[in-house]
């Protein structure tokens, strides 16, 4: 029996840590990198990957997984992937993503921003902003419903997206119809009783994510804050309604429990899903029917912004 009730369809990774040691970043993000272009799209998705403008211009890429066979305009979902804002994409992110293209239906935009310690706060962020601007500015040439753009993303991921929300409302940008955050990071202060307890939890726990925080905020944060910590936002009025998940055996679980108060405490509407038996990051075990059941929630709530 282990410490902590984890679901069965999870055990098998009970013993297993994200390395995010600076060292071993680069070896790390090359495996990572070459599994995830080896794994295909689902069949009936397409992939097109593009080069675009990132922050101060630089380029970064994109890719657009696009149902097949549908001519009209779709709603677009810009994605934002985890990996404690140091690590590539995990392969199960495509076929998460083409679920998502699928299942809706819906384009994903897929932003492959750059990573921490190299490039530290605020670089990837404004990357996922320049890439939010120009799915806006391009939505007719790659066939999206440019009143239809919402973002999601998870743990790292989630908070880009969060804050991808509040650079738009700041910034007066486009509007957008919705935020979807899988157990997101949200608060550098890192106070809640979830980080403090959850200290040697299976893929992620609380001494990785300290360690996380040091790696992407690098020397420290002059302005804009809440940009890498969205709970410390003097205000979140005005932002797009949430669907927000969360797990349970997770240092982080008890950030997205805040979030989504917070969200609620200031008018938005918000979805919540505290799911049972799980750890960071369970969508690895691809075929488990919790996160068969997750994603199916998170296709429902994105149907009913969409459509």
């Amino acid at each position: 029996m282990g410490k902590y009730k984890i679901h069965s369809d999870f055990k098998k990774y009970e013993k297993m840590k994200t390395p995010i040691s600076p060292a071993l970043l680069p070896l790390m993000n090359g495996i990572i990198e070459t599994s995830f272009n080896k794994k295909k799209p689902e069949k009936g998705v397409r992939e097109i990957i593009k080069k675009i403008p990132g922050y101060q211009n630089e380029p970064i890429e994109i890719r657009i997984y696009e149902p097949e066979g549908i001519k009209e305009a779709l709603p677009c979902l810009i994605y934002l992937h985890g990996g404690a804002f140091v690590l590539k994409s995990a392969a199960f992110h495509k076929q998460l993503i083409c679920e998502y293209a699928l299942k809706t239906p819906c384009k994903v935009v897929f932003v492959d921003y750059r990573l921490a310690p190299k490039h530290a706060f605020p670089v990837g962020v404004e990357d996922c902003f320049a890439a939010f601007e120009w799915v806006c500015q391009n939505a007719a040439t790659i066939g999206i419903d440019s009143s239809k753009i919402a973002v999601g993303g998870d743990s790292a991921g989630g908070a880009l997206a969060a804050a991808v929300c509040l650079m738009a409302r700041d910034r007066k940008a486009s509007k957008i119809c919705f935020q979807m955050l899988i157990y997101p990071v949200t608060d550098a202060r890192q106070i809640t009783e979830s980080v403090k307890e959850f200290t040697d939890t299976p893929l992620w726990n609380g001494k990785q994510n300290q360690k996380m925080w040091q790696l992407y905020l690098g020397e420290g944060v002059h302005s804009n804050k809440e940009y890498a910590s969205p709970m410390e936002a003097t205000s979140l009025e005005n932002l797009p309604d949430a669907y927000i998940e969360v797990a349970e055996f997770d240092c982080l679980r008890d950030e997205g429990i805040n979030f989504a108060k917070a969200l609620t405490e200031n008018g938005i509407s918000v979805e919540f899903n505290q799911t049972k038996g799980t750890i960071h990051g369970f969508e690895i075990a691809e075929n488990s029917d919790i996160v068969r059941q997750s994603v199916i929630k998170r296709v429902e709530a994105l149907k009913s912004v969409f459509y």
